[in-house]
Formats: C-alpha cells, sequence, structure tokens
C-alpha cells in the first residue's frame, strides 16, 4: 500500500514541496535556469490550480482549475524527463525518477476527476 496521500489537494501540495526542493537541490548552469523554472513554475501550479478549483463557483469553474492543472502535470513530466535526459541537474537519477512517475500519476488523478466530472 502506498504512503502517499489518498487526497488530491494534500497530494499535489506535497508535490509542489518536492518541485521546490528538487530545484533548490539542482545546482544547475544559468544557461539552464529557463527549465528549471518552467519545472518549478508548472510542478507548482498543479496543486495551485487544484486548491483554486476546489472553491470554485460552479460544476464548469471546477472542471476549467482541473484541465488546467493537468495540463501543468503533463508540462511537469515533460521538463522532468528533459532535465533528467539531459543530465543538467545535480540531484540523484533516482530521485528525479520518482518525481517524473509522481507528475505521472498525478495526471492520471486529475484525468480521472475531470472524466468523471464529464459523465455526471
Amino acid at each position: 500500500m502506498s504512503d502517499k496521500p489518498f487526497d488530491i489537494k494534500e497530494r499535489s501540495y506535497n508535490f509542489s514541496k518536492e518541485i521546490i526542493q528538487f530545484v533548490g537541490q539542482s545546482q544547475f548552469d544559468r544557461i539552464y535556469y529557463s527549465l528549471f523554472d518552467q519545472v518549478l513554475r508548472s510542478g507548482t501550479s498543479i496543486g495551485a490550480n487544484v486548491e483554486e478549483g476546489k472553491s470554485g463557483s460552479s460544476k464548469k469553474d471546477f472542471r476549467n482549475f482541473y484541465v488546467i492543472s493537468l495540463k501543468s502535470a503533463n508540462e511537469t513530466k515533460y521538463w522532468l524527463k528533459l532535465i533528467k535526459e539531459t543530465k543538467v541537474s545535480k540531484v540523484p537519477e533516482e530521485k528525479q525518477l520518482e518525481l517524473i512517475t509522481e507528475a505521472g500519476e498525478l495526471s492520471k488523478i486529475i484525468a480521472s476527476i475531470i472524466i468523471n466530472l464529464d459523465r455526471n
């Protein structure tokens, strides 16, 4: 059984913290700043949009924030894979793979929430 929280709000918040720590520990050259800035923005955007969606004024508003969150999760996975494969981070590859996996799992969970919303 996974020790990850069941609640998407808490799980995406924890992921945001891990992304902040990842960027802080990466010790990258200035030339790669934009890669790490992008992963920081998209990675923290997932939870921020989940949070905003929870306080949406309508079902449509709620859904729209989750769609943005899904896009951010997919974008984060892209940047993390690019960083890992170009070897521009000093963070161990195992940790990078964990983050890529978690971004993918968040994406699947959020997509499932959107699909269920559309069914109802």
